[in-house]
Formats: C-alpha cells, structure tokens, sequence
C-alpha cells in the first residue's frame, strides 16, 4: 500500500512538472498560427470573443449524471444556441449542416476521447418557393405536412478508433414555434426520443435551458451592492438540445463500471470546411476542425484569460497541461482576487492545488488537498498512472448513486452525486463555483459573505422526472415591455414527464423512412457552517 501510495504522489509530481515544462510547447505554437476570419470557438453562452458570431457552434452547457430512475445508466446532456428568444420567427433555430456535434468520454484518463458520439444533421423544406413560415398550419406529429422545415440527422459512435452509424435519418424536433403552431410540444418530443441499438435512448431537439443563474455577476460582481442579486437572466429562453443516456458498461474503462467507474465528459463542436493558415507552412488545410468545447462549467468564462479563450476552445484535453497561461490562472485564479476587490473577501493563498484536484486531476486523496477518493481517473482499477495526464474534463463517479434529495449546492453540500462530481440539471454551479473558488471544497466550510451566492437557487420551470429531463421549451416573448408583469412557468413536471418516453426501434423506422466502487468517500461530506 506504501509504494502504491509513493508512486500516486511521485506521478503527482511529474504531473505538475508537465504542466510547468510543456507549458512551450502551444505558447510558440499559437504565435505560429494564424486562425482563418471563419474559425470561431468558445462555450457557455456566450463568453468567448468569436464565439457571439456563430450560436449554432456555441455550446452552452454540458451535464453528466447517474439517470435518478434508471441507476445502470448515465445520462449526458449537452446545450447549443444561447439566448433562444421564443418568439424569434420566421426561422427559429435550427442545427448547423455543417457541424458535427460531440459528446466525449475519457475512461482511462490520458485526455483522449475513449467513446464519442457524433450528430450530423441536415435540413430541408417541403416548400421554400410558395411559403415563408416554418410551418405552414398545426404540427401534430414530426412528418406533419404542415411542418415546413424539418431536420434529420445521423448518430455515430466511435470506439477504439472504429466508428458506426447506430441511427440514421431519424428526424430532430423542430423549434416550438408557439402554442397555436404546436399545443403539443410533449407529443413531439415523444416521436423525438429514439431507442438505441444495445440499450439507451437520444433526444434532439429545442428545450428550455436549463441554466440559472443571475448573469449580471459579470457586471463587477453586481456592482458591489448584493442587494441586487436574485433575478435569473436565462429564465424564458430556450436552447437546442442534444442528449443520450447510456449503459455504464458502454462507457467505462473495459466495459466494467464496478472496477473501472470515473469517467470524464466533454462536448466539441467541428466545422466543415474551416481553413487553417499556418505561417510555417504555405500549404492550406481543409476538413473538420473544433471550434468548440466545453466540460466543467464557467471554466472558459472566469479561468481563461480573453486571449486563450478561442484557442483553448480548439484544443483537445490531454493539451491542456501544454497552455502555461491557463494552467497559471488554474493554480492563481483571477476571480478571487476581483472578489477581494469588491467585497474584501481574503483571496486564498495560492498556488491553488483544490481547483487543479476539482478542473485537472479529478478529486483522490493523493491528487491533492481535498482528502477524498471521489472522481480520479486514478481511482479505476484498471487504469495505467502512468498514462493519465492533468486535462480539463466533467468528471463523474458512476458508482455513486443517485440521491433521493438532491442538494443545490452538490458535494459541498455532503451530495456527493452533485457537481463536482459530474453535473445534474439541479446543481447550483454559479454559488458552487463562487465557494470553491474562494476554498470552501479545500476547508470544508463555506464563505458566509457569499453564502447566497447570487440568490438564484433553483430553475425558472420544473425538470423531469425521466429522460430526457430539460423541460419543455418556452413559448411566451422574454420581453414583455415596460411595466409587465412578471413571467409565470408554462411547463409543468406532469408535462416533461409525459414527453420523457423512448420510442421504438420500429417507430424509428417509420419515422425515418418519410455507490459499490467509491473508495473512502464516505467520509468526505462537506458541510454548511452552522449559524451561530
């Protein structure tokens, strides 16, 4: 056990002198590269310089969690165009043609993508030289007539370098354009949701989104004045929604979820096409090419420094510890001292080896100071040290089961099947961020001048009770105008839930043709200081 124990903490170390020695490696590089005008890349609504330009490649949001009604699966979601105004007609939202959407799991920890699964989509009309709306009467059913413009796409899974077409022309559902247009969002859904080869299902489609928080915290971190804080600005709109829930044997290490439970999940978004000019080299290069990326949430939006933000988001995970200016604001975040600024809060002492253990390794005992064994690639039996590198990934502990109350603040809060460790729809990643930037994952307590955080605790609507859990798009303008009152939920859980149920392979065709593993976790519950 000693010289288990020596050989974590000796790769621990070579982990850290990779991040300090590699670190030349992309710096020269990115002088190097020139990026053509058309490469856009970021995450997380909106946050990346390029990124406002291109919303169809703009990934959101990323959540990975044990599925609370079906505890052998994982589910996995991930969010594109931000800010989807309901009423934003006559086109809507539609997927881009020329991009190919990713979800990624690592499973042995070297930063490489053991498992991918890629949507191709494509787009038509049924009348585009008569017609100007999206649709042209009720849509009742996905191969309505009245919908004018529909989507299809293809579902690839690659694994162990070999790729397979595992659904093919199946149909997306299309924008909700409006009660009058389509009352029956939920049924849509339903014909939307197909069941996959082996066992799971997919969904792609519109939903609302389910981020909250109150985005004003960029503002100065409200100006100074927390008073201010508790309106959620992403409430009333949508987003497009790709999501897929999975047998934990089809994504662990070996295809054994009890040996081998911690994976890490990360979504990308590849762009046909995109050219890219290295000053090196007088030769011109086209073909798929990231332009977006997203794992842990608010990573790109409070680490990364502006001039990384579009390069980091091209770069592959097992990169990562290669970009010596993001690794330094990982050790030496920006936000705390902002905080210390504004409020006076102290900023922890650095280097901060916590936010490695939370964004790079993954949470073990011997990774650092937070003294649990939660979600380390380190911690599957089967894994080789030797190979995992620091890499920023969703990590998630799939032997963790699901808790039957979730708590909004998740692991800091003694949940430990809440970011982060992994990431559910509930969890409250805006006041989780906030505390453990300021230490509290370290100390065990929370920062009582931030304990609010920014006083949105919860979604706008209620989530589902079963897959694919975002709940059903909005259909009522965000801008009501002066003096309107204010919005109330149009989705209700009995409704998600009714929209929750996988269709057959059969009805596809139709359609298509028109916690047995955590070691010593027990022990790591991360408790609210009690009021005095």
């Amino acid at each position: 056990m000693k010289n288990s124990q020596s050989k974590r903490r000796s790769r621990r170390v070579l982990d850290r002198s990779l991040l300090v020695l590699g670190a030349g490696t992309l710096a020269a590089g990115l002088g190097a590269m020139t990026l053509a005008p058309g490469l856009s890349a970021a995450s997380s609504h909106r946050e990346a310089p390029l990124i406002a330009g291109d919303p169809r490649a703009d990934n959101t949001d990323v959540y990975a969690f044990t599925s609370p009604d079906k505890a052998d699966t994982v589910t996995m979601v991930a969010n594109w165009i931000p800010m989807e105004e309901p009423n934003g007609g006559p086109n809507f939202y539609a997927f881009g043609d020329d991009l190919r959407y990713n979800i990624k799991i690592d499973n042995n920890g070297d930063g490489v993508a053991d498992v991918t699964y890629s949507w191709r989509f494509r787009g038509s009309y049924r009348d585009d030289a008569n017609q100007f709306l999206y649709n042209t009467g009720q849509v009742t059913s996905l191969n309505d007539p009245d919908l004018n413009f529909r989507q299809v796409y293809d579902l690839v899974v690659t694994t162990g370098g070999k790729s397979r077409t595992v659904l093919r022309g199946v149909p997306a559902a299309p924008s909700r354009t409006g009660q009058a247009s389509m009352p029956d969002y939920a049924a849509l859904r339903k014909q939307a949701t197909f069941s996959l080869p082996g066992g799971g299902k997919t969904y792609a489609g519109q939903a609302e989104d389910p981020f909250f928080a109150d985005l004003r915290v960029f503002d100065l971190l409200y100006g100074g004045d927390l008073s201010e804080r508790g309106q959620d600005t992403l409430a009333g709109y949508n987003v497009n929604t790709i999501a897929i829930q999975v047998p934990k044997k089809q994504l662990a290490l070996r295809g054994n979820s009890s040996r081998n439970p911690v994976i890490g999940v990360w979504s990308t978004t590849e762009r046909a096409g995109v050219t890219v000019n290295d000053s090196r080299d007088a030769k011109v290069n086209k073909q798929w090419k990231q332009v977006s990326r997203l794992g842990n949430p608010l990573v790109n939006e409070v680490v990364v420094p502006l001039k990384f933000k579009d390069a980091f988001n091209t770069l592959n995970p097992s990169q990562d510890r290669t970009v010596q200016p993001v690794v330094d604001k990982v050790y030496d975040p920006i936000l705390p001292k902002l905080i210390q600024q504004v409020y006076g809060v102290p900023a922890p002492k650095t280097p901060r080896n916590d936010l490695a253990e939370i964004y790079l390794t993954g949470i073990c005992k011997v990774c650092g100071p937070i003294k649990a064994d939660l979600n380390a690639h380190s911690l599957n039996k089967d894994a080789v040290l030797r190979k995992i590198v620091p890499a920023e990934e969703l990590r998630l502990n799939m032997a963790v089961p699901p808790t039957a109350k979730p708590q909004r603040l998740g692991v800091l809060a003694g949940d430990l099947a809440g970011f982060p460790n992994g990431r559910r729809l509930t969890d409250d990643v805006i006041d989780i961020s906030l505390q453990a930037v300021e230490g509290a994952a370290q100390t065990g307590v929370l920062v009582p001048a931030l304990a609010d955080g920014d006083k949105v605790d919860t979604n706008d609507v209620p989530f589902g009770t079963s897959f694919p859990y975002v709940a059903l798009p909005h259909t009522k303008n965000v801008n009501r105008g002066p003096g309107a009152t204010g919005r109330s939920a149009e989705q209700t859980a009995t409704e998600n839930t009714a929209a929750s149920t996988a269709i057959q392979p059969t009805q596809a065709a139709a359609l298509a043709g028109a916690g047995a593993l955590l070691l010593g976790v027990g022990g790591f519950r991360l408790r609210r200081r009690k009021e005095s």
